[in-house]
Formats: structure tokens, C-alpha cells, sequence
């Protein structure tokens, strides 16, 4: 298939859902907000985070950068760390490099967040570069993670590219690109989510993308 592979990072190379969860809820807290159950607060697993706040809690832009600052006090001492590998990951990206892929992520985590977590799960080494958004919030739209990502890698030929997600940002970002996408079912999209957004292909595990990509 395609020879450059951008990957969004939570929800696709690894599972967040306990890290960023609790870190919604321990930033909501301070707002007086209670959320129980973690579970329903996984909707803020893949869109940016300043957005998700005024989206689902009707925050000003005050509210949702003190939300911001709040949710990195638990997320990067302890909710980082909270954070799975889905199986076979690091199999499959290490049987892409060897097969002369340029692997690249697009994920709008900030970047240093999304090196710590690839450092972490021992799989950077398999990156050519490591596209993320700033502290501030620029560059957090998925189209320009993607042309940024491809800009640095020295990428021209878009026929040549395709992203993996599992949420519409990344579908839809791949498409304002002019490149194909994969939409990963394992995340926290949905099959709805994907194909509403139009996804070239869809994959229900890891195992199916390594097969479509391999």
C-alpha cells in the first residue's frame, strides 16, 4: 500500500482512556463539577482538549484554559503513565520500518506528551518525525498536524500517504489533505463516527491494519 503511515496517537497506537479520563475529572472538580464514573468522559479522547471543554461543558475561553492547566496537573506526573499499548502495536510498527515505511504521527496531544508516551512504550525509534500540537493550543487541527507533519518529513507525493485514527478529526483532516485514511474501530470512535466521516478503509483491530498495511 502507501509508503508514508501518519498515525494519531491516543485511541490508535495506544489505549489513554484511564490517564485522560481521570484527568478530565480531576480538572472538572476544580469547577465543582463531580463526574462518578470516569466511563463518561471518554469523549474527550481524541478532539482537542480546549475545545472538548467548551463542547461538553459550555466553557468560556477563560474556563477552558484554567481546565487546561488543571487537567495537566494529574495527566503528566500520573495520567501519562496511565496508558496501555494495544496488542501487536509495536510488532506491527517495527515490521513497517523494516519494510522501509516513513512512519510519522498527527496527534494533538502537545508534542512533548507524545514523545514521553512513544519513549515510554519503547516505540519513538520507529518515528521519522513526531508531529503534535503546542502547549497553547496552535497547530491542533488534524490537517495541520498532517501538512506539518509531511512538511518536515520532506513528503511530497500525497498519493503516496495515508492516516490512521479512530476519530472523525482524523478522517476529516486526511481528506482536507487529499490523502486516504484508515479508521481504527479498537478506539473510541465508533463505526458510525468513521463512516459517517468517510473513512477510505476501516479496521477492526490491530491486526486487520497491519494485514491492510503490511
Amino acid at each position: 500500500m502507501k509508503n508514508v503511515i501518519l498515525f494519531d496517537v491516543d485511541g490508535t497506537i495506544t489505549d489513554p482512556k484511564v490517564g485522560i479520563t481521570k484527568s478530565v475529572q480531576y480538572a472538572l472538580r476544580h469547577f465543582g463539577i463531580i463526574i462518578n464514573n470516569p466511563d463518561d468522559l471518554c469523549t474527550f479522547i481524541g478532539p482537542p482538549l480546549r475545545q472538548s471543554f467548551k463542547d461538553f461543558y459550555g466553557f468560556d475561553d477563560t474556563s477552558a484554559e484554567k481546565a487546561v492547566e488543571k487537567y495537566r496537573e494529574y495527566y503528566l506526573d500520573t495520567g501519562i503513565y496511565e496508558n496501555f499499548l494495544y496488542d501487536g502495536m509495536d510488532v506491527m510498527l517495527e515490521k513497517l520500518k523494516q519494510q522501509g515505511k516513513t512512519l510519522l504521527t498527527a496527534s494533538t496531544k502537545p508534542t512533548p506528551q507524545v514523545k514521553r508516551v512513544l519513549e515510554y512504550f519503547h516505540i519513538i525509534k520507529y518515528f521519522t518525525f513526531i508531529s503534535g500540537s503546542e502547549f497553547n493550543g496552535d497547530r491542533s487541527d488534524k490537517k495541520e498536524l498532517i501538512l506539518y507533519a509531511l512538511e518536515n518529513a520532506k513528503i511530497n507525493d500525497l498519493n503516496d500517504c495515508i492516516m490512521i485514527g479512530d476519530r472523525k478529526h482524523d478522517i476529516i483532516g486526511a481528506k482536507k489533505v487529499g490523502i486516504d485514511s484508515i479508521g481504527v474501530l479498537y478506539g473510541y470512535g465508533g463505526l458510525d463516527e468513521l463512516t459517517e466521516a468517510e473513512a477510505t478503509f476501516i479496521v477492526k483491530n490491530v491486526a486487520e491494519l497491519s494485514e491492510l498495511l503490511c
